[in-house]
């Protein structure tokens, strides 16, 4: 990989880009000269939330040859900014990853018509928008299932970054799982309002564990490690999201919520290179690879069936997980 020059976006920001040309494997030919850039919230290498979707995104140029640039920790202000900065420089593709990048793609797209706009968890669309859904609340319903076959204290915690609707579907979610097995299981929330500052899951993880929580979800990105530093500090149980966090609790954690998002990914850069592309929202699950639970050797047996089973029925469509944006008390 070699740097690009620094590219100054509209508010006089300074965005730091990575230019690689890839392998040419099979489908290669197609995308060979594709040009394709990732804006992500956070850092390309959080072990969490943005690393997945720029491990995916290397992924997918390397199968279609496209050349790759990103741009990480990007405030909300400056999406349009990033979108446009790319747009502008010729980019075929631009992908912003999270349900923020939503409205701002919508607008910068009318703008520049001959680039294709991708964004993951959001639900907009126009001819050359298009959004890719995963149901990150199926693999919270499974950790719920888990949580509460786990805990002692009938008490759980699950700390998010921001209250938007790909968030609080999670959350809501994990509540579902947990009360399945437990209808009387209290789930204490929080939300830090931050991607990023780790002290603020921790503060929030150390409250609910004061409270009697034995077990800690997050699904707040790199925000969401300083809750498994606390979960850690206090021997309880946590939970990982979005990547595999083994390594960040290897004696605590549970489970990983694992969103593949070189499946995701490649599908949308697929579109793009066999002429497919259609502005519209696509919703992925674990029947499609999307999304999956990575359980962990400090699960019983029994809980492994559990989660197992509840998984099989998931993907086979025996069991639903309801969908829920509504932000509860």
């Amino acid at each position: 990989m070699k740097k690009l020059v620094v590219m100054g976006l509209a508010m006089a920001i300074t965005v730091s880009m990575m230019n690689g040309v890839c392998a040419q494997p099979v489908h290669a030919a197609k995308g060979k000269g594709l040009k394709v850039a990732l804006l992500m919230s956070g850092a390309a290498n959080d072990q969490g939330w943005n690393q997945t979707a720029y491990e995916g995104a290397q992924k997918a140029c390397d199968k279609y040859g496209c050349e790759l640039a990103y741009t990480e920790n990007l405030e909300a202000a400056d999406i349009s900014a990033a979108f446009a900065d790319y747009a502008s420089s010729g980019y075929d593709v631009v992908i912003g990853h999270g349900y923020e990048f939503g409205d701002p793609a919508l607008e910068v797209a009318e703008t520049y018509p001959a680039t294709k706009f991708i964004c993951t968890e959001s639900d907009v669309s126009s001819d050359n928008v298009s959004s890719y859904v995963m149901a990150c609340e199926q693999t919270a319903y499974v950790e719920g299932i888990i949580a509460a076959s786990m805990t002692k204290s009938d008490k759980l915690g699950a700390i998010g970054p921001i209250q938007g609707d790909s968030l609080v579907k999670i959350v809501n979610g994990y509540e579902d799982g947990a009360k399945s097995v437990n209808p009387d299981i209290e789930v204490q929330t929080a939300w830090t309002n931050s991607f990023v500052d780790t002290q603020l899951a921790q503060e929030a993880a150390k409250a609910m564990i004061e409270n009697g929580v034995d077990v800690i979800k997050h699904c707040a990105n790199a925000c969401g490690n300083g809750a498994i530093a606390a979960a850690v500090d206090a021997d309880i149980w946590c939970q990982g999201d979005s990547y595999d966090q083994s390594s960040l609790a290897p004696e605590n954690i549970l489970d990983s919520a694992i969103y593949n998002l070189d499946v995701v990914i490649d599908k949308a850069i697929e579109s793009v290179v066999d002429d497919s592309f259609e502005g519209d929202v696509y919703n992925l699950g674990m029947a499609d690879g999307a999304v999956e639970v990575l359980l962990s050797d400090n699960l019983t047996d029994e809980v492994k069936a559990t989660a197992q089973d509840a998984i099989d029925k998931i993907v086979s469509g025996e069991l639903e997980v309801e969908r829920d944006y509504t932000l509860r008390d």
